[in-house]
């Protein structure tokens, strides 16, 4: 829950930050820095948020073997 959360959270202020810059004209020092760890962070939110989850009547078979590689 707490996961959930924060992802939705880090989304959120990503996606507000990569959309300012894009619309005000900041300096290009604050561009880059949202570039450099605004635009990863949303790309890590986004996956975080949409990682597969197990159907309920797997969910006992993913405990018991959470890794069934290869």
């Amino acid at each position: 829950m707490v996961n959930k959360t924060l992802c939705s959270i880090l989304l959120i202020i990503s996606t507000i930050a990569i959309l300012a810059c894009l619309v005000i004209n900041f300096e290009a020092w604050i561009v880059y820095l949202v570039a450099i760890i605004g635009i990863p962070f949303w790309v890590l939110s986004i996956g975080l948020l949409t990682m597969a989850k197990p159907r309920p009547e797997d969910e006992e078979e993913r405990v018991k073997e959470p890794f069934t590689g290869y």
